[in-house]
């Protein structure tokens, strides 16, 4: 029995949702495989933190950076 004969028989044998978890990280892995497709994938997961960041705090960042190039503290 070969390995993917090994494989395949224990996903059979999984519930449908952890089946899934197995075919997504299946599709993880051949997209890790492309280097063009891996590259778009890593610029992609990397820009995510600041395309779903808030700009709750934005105004008192920005009052501090304004009071930190006042006191001189640090330059433009």
């Amino acid at each position: 029995m070969t390995v993917q004969d090994l494989a395949i028989a224990k996903i059979q044998k999984l519930p449908s949702e952890l089946a899934q978890e197995v075919s997504d990280f299946i599709d993880f892995l051949m997209l890790k495989q492309n280097n063009q497709r891996w590259q778009q994938w890593t610029q992609f997961s990397e820009s995510l933190p600041l395309a779903e960041s808030d700009f709750s705090n934005y105004l008192q960042n920005l009052e501090t950076y304004e009071d930190q190039l006042a006191k001189g503290d640090i330059q433009w």
